[in-house]
């Protein structure tokens, strides 16, 4: 009779906890995060002051908004970019690897598209590029978010998260100089830089990042193309019902509403700091030199509190951080009296009184720092409850999950709810959206499966010999 020990979880040490972060791996995901943010950033918003520059208006520019649909529906083709083998490339570089260099040479097409155009003559070629980009772009984080949940275990997936988030915020900061660039050349010569910027990142992926272990399904062999894709979508979505029971309704209600409250506060955070008296120079200087730091910082800390605690305190803990910056943001509108919303409503004699600088410093660190912090947590239990025979599929509809849902009700409500209630109300409101999902945590950790905890179930750690039989 064979025998078999279990592992038992060990409480890692602060040392340990820091040292994940030496590993080659987080390089590649370094690299990776870079590139997964920067097309998302050329074809939003540098490509809106581009547009706003040459005197598009305001209406157009907002409908170009649409384009980054293509982020919110990656779902519908991650089953091909999850299970679909690229010709040559495949056999060459990977299944994960190979879709990268697919979807990095789409970014470099549409980048260049984009630079090639004249939006102030016609826009039919910029929307083509930006379509190619963004429809790319999306491309390249499902691969990208495979690879990372391939290339660490569980219990890495929050370390691997915050390190993504680094090198996403260095796109963010590189494509901000775009924008110099574009003043000081032109915007051909900045979207071409940022077109070399991809094509770097694709040498690196092709020389210097290793593929990940990658489960292949043999029993599609004999099916045809239709066949094939039909199983690639429906086996992994009905495999996230039937892994979970009747507990994938709450393991989808905590995906939804967990970043219920960032999306409808964030969206109205920019009209808030107007209505508040700032220039747009105090809030630009405060965003973009003292802004994205606090991002970094919030997401190697909730990295470190994952590993440590595990992720359902750090999901809660992520929760009591964003009700304490909502109220942040409720208690800097107080501040400003009660002409705030008055003047909010149009009534230009209503007395606003404009807190300091250092005040909105504050709020604005205090809030990046949780965004941070949640972005972590929230990546790594989304990681987790992702099946890694599916990792591409499943990772993007529980992605798309969130991100349709919030997007639609921070549309929907946000200026209306805001201007019902307040800008002081606005805020106490979109902090207690979190206590729904904090409770639907509670109820797991109480209660629920492993699998719902984002722990993996008890397995062989390695295999002992069969004991002979005592003589």
């Amino acid at each position: 009779m064979s025998e078999t020990r279990v592992s038992t979880p060990h409480k890692q040490t602060f040392f340990e906890s820091f040292r994940v972060y030496l590993k080659p791996i987080m390089l590649a995901m370094l690299v990776l995060g870079f590139a997964s943010g920067l097309p998302l950033m050329m074809v939003f918003s540098k490509l809106s002051t581009w547009l706003r520059e040459v005197g598009v208006d305001r209406t157009t520019i907002g409908g170009m908004y649409a384009v980054s649909l293509a982020y919110s529906l990656k779902m519908f083709w991650a089953p091909l970019v999850d299970k679909m083998k690229v010709p040559i490339l495949g056999d060459i570089l990977g299944q994960r690897r190979s879709w990268m260099v697919v979807a990095i040479s789409g970014t470099v097409v549409g980048l260049i598209t984009i630079a090639t155009s004249n939006p102030e003559v016609s826009l039919t070629q910029t929307v083509i590029g930006a379509l190619i980009l963004a429809f790319s772009g999306a491309t390249l984080d499902i691969s990208v978010d495979a690879w990372r949940i391939e290339s660490a275990p569980n219990d890495e997936q929050a370390n691997m998260a915050a390190v993504y988030n680094l090198g996403y915020r260095f796109a963010i900061m590189f494509a901000g100089y775009g924008i110099a660039i574009a003043g000081l050349t032109s915007w051909l010569i900045a979207y071409g830089i940022m077109a070399t910027a991809m094509l770097l990142i694709m040498v690196a992926v092709i020389f210097f990042i290793s593929e990940p272990e990658h489960e292949v399904d043999e029993t599609s062999d004999d099916l045809n193309f239709i066949q094939r894709f039909g199983k690639s979508v429906a086996t992994p979505v009905r495999q996230i019902a039937t892994r979970f029971g009747p507990w994938v309704l709450v393991v989808l209600g905590i995906v939804a509403l967990y970043r219920i409250s960032d999306f409808t506060m964030g969206v109205m955070a920019s009209p808030f700091y107007i209505d508040l008296g700032y220039s747009t120079e105090t809030i630009g200087l405060i965003q973009g030199t003292f802004g994205p730091w606090p991002i970094v910082v919030g997401g190697f800390l909730g990295g470190f509190v994952a590993v440590r605690y595990s992720l359902l305190p750090a999901l809660l803990a992520g929760g009591i951080i964003t009700i304490l910056t909502n109220g942040a943001f409720a208690l800097l509108a107080l501040a400003a009296g009660p002409g705030l919303d008055a003047h909010a409503n149009g009534d230009l004699s209503a007395i606003v009184n404009t807190p300091s600088s250092m005040a909105l410093l504050g709020v604005i660190v205090a809030d990046n720092l949780a965004a941070g912090f949640v972005g972590s947590v929230f990546i790594a239990y989304m990681s987790a409850m992702v099946d890694r025979k599916f990792a591409a599929t499943q990772y993007a509809v529980l992605s798309s999950t969130y991100s349709i849902f919030c997007k639609m009700v921070a549309s929907t409500t946000s200026g209306p709810l805001s201007e019902a209630i307040g800008w002081a109300g606005f805020f106490s409101v979109t902090a207690l959206y979190t206590i729904v999902p904090m409770l639907l945590i509670i109820i797991v950790m109480m209660f629920g499966p492993k699998a719902a905890q984002g722990k993996l179930e008890e397995e062989p750690e390695e295999p002992v010999p069969e004991t002979q039989p005592a003589s």
